[in-house]
């Protein structure tokens, strides 16, 4: 597998905020490319929730994990002006330039795990548990799923929580890179997952230093300028490297969040069923 580019689009139509996401991301059409939701690098999360979500979801796609098409967002110094809110409007205003989004799924519902379980097999449940471990994804939970069921098949969503490491990158030597990520057991897919070991021997491979590089290089400069960022890198090529070479690392045997993962499976089988209504 390789690493598709990402399409660049720009946004032409404010259409609907998203207020259920604490980055106030929105739905907006496209030059071209149709509706997307955008996510705004003027938001409170900043900069480096964008980095996540563009590593994580191409990451996820070149597992084979079924993710809403990633793209670049355009914001215009003119888009919005129309919009009404005025919280609305700074957002807007302080996003111009690059921003990121993913294909909007037209009529897909939250996941809830006491009626749309069987859309997702043990097999795949396993493979999602897998991957979130790798990327220290701590936003996937009965509360929280960030899952979204669209068409009878579930979608992957919202990663910008992943990726922890880069909010402290001087305290991420190797024994932290190769460190169990502990809040597997509050995954919402845990207990249903299949076998994790046989999801590692099939997704770990996939995850080498090449695709590393070629997600970094997919990840515009723009984003890697930020102030946050370069409070961290003096460039843009810096902070890929050292992106890149946290998740290789992380990748490499021995992998201690596989480990902690299937003891968190077998622990959760001994708990009872966790039941959440659905939110709405």
């Amino acid at each position: 597998m390789s690493i598709d580019p990402l399409p660049v689009l720009t946004a032409t139509r404010y259409i609907q905020a998203l207020r259920e996401g604490g980055s106030l991301p929105a739905v907006v059409d496209t030059h071209g490319g149709g509706l997307f939701v955008a996510k705004f690098r003027g938001a409170g999360q900043g900069a480096k929730a964008l980095i996540a979500e563009l590593i994580v979801g191409m990451l996820a796609r070149h597992a084979g994990l079924p993710t809403p098409e990633p793209a670049l967002i355009e914001i215009p110094d003119s888009f919005g002006r129309t919009e009404p809110d005025p919280e609305i409007q700074d957002l807007l205003r302080a996003s111009h330039g690059v921003n990121v989004g993913a294909r909007y799924l037209d009529g897909a519902f939250n996941f809830d795990g006491n009626a749309a379980a069987n859309f997702i097999s043990p097999e795949l449940a396993a493979r999602i548990v897998w991957f979130d471990a790798f990327v220290s994804n701590p936003d996937r939970t009965h509360r929280n799923p960030n899952l979204m069921i669209w068409e009878r098949e579930p979608y992957l969503i919202d990663h910008g929580a992943a990726l922890y490491a880069q909010h402290d990158w001087p305290s991420v030597d190797e024994a932290r890179t190769r460190s169990p990520f502990q809040l597997i057991k509050d995954h919402v897919l845990l207990a249903q997952s299949g076998d994790i070991a046989a999801a590692d021997a099939e997704l770990a491979p996939l995850m080498t230093g090449d695709v590393m590089n070629a997600t970094l290089e997919a990840v515009p400069d723009e984003l890697l300028a930020e102030p946050s960022i370069k409070a961290d890198f003096a460039t843009p090529a810096e902070a890929r490297d050292r992106y890149a070479s946290y998740l290789t690392l992380r990748a490499e045997s021995p992998r201690a969040f596989v480990d902690e993962a299937i003891l968190a499976r077998e622990r959760s089988h001994r708990i009872p069923a966790f039941r959440v209504s659905s939110r709405r």
